[in-house]
């Protein structure tokens, strides 16, 4: 091995180790969170696309866990947020820490992609752009990234909280 080989790998698991930190600070605050208001789940950490990755999960079905999705997802997005502020505040580093809540986020991801992949294939077929509705950050990572996959581009537009969409034709 080479000395920069060597210090790409180290670096590599120093990325993981500090992502691995972030999920376990993120586990403990939103334990915290749940015993504060009597819910019941079960935290899941993992890195996914270099991004520590922390889902909670309920193996009774109960659906006291949609109250931490809220109304499209607005109060989960919140709590991502009081959480990535709870890593930041615990290692002095910005997270991009995820949040899922009772396989909202997984949902969404599926239901983002096939409309994504739908404008993808309308822009094509009418060689005109397609304009999507206003989204979230999250949604529209996901949105952008079936269109990539697609074979096609897309622009985000506007000032949120009206950021939208736009599937360019080729």
């Amino acid at each position: 091995m080479t000395e920069g080989t060597t210090s790409a790998a180290a670096e590599g698991a120093d990325t993981l180790t500090r992502l691995e930190q972030e999920g376990e600070i993120a586990a403990d605050y939103l334990e915290g969170l749940l015993d504060i208001a009597d819910l019941d789940g079960d935290i899941d950490m993992d890195v996914e696309a270099d991004r520590a990755s922390v889902s909670i999960i309920s193996d009774s079905g109960s659906r006291d866990l949609q109250k931490l999705v809220g109304r499209d997802g607005e109060v989960l997005e919140a709590l991502q947020e009081l959480t990535r502020l709870a890593v930041h505040r615990e290692t002095g580093d910005r997270s991009r820490l995820m949040l899922d809540i009772a396989g909202y986020r997984a949902k969404k991801r599926a239901e983002l992609s096939e409309l994504g992949a739908k404008a993808a294939a309308e822009a094509k077929s009418t060689g005109e752009p397609v304009k999507m509705r206003p989204m979230t950050p999250f949604e529209r990572k996901v949105v952008h990234d079936a269109v990539k996959n697609a074979g096609l581009r897309s622009e985000s537009e506007g000032e949120e909280p009206q950021r939208f969409v736009v599937v360019l034709p080729n």
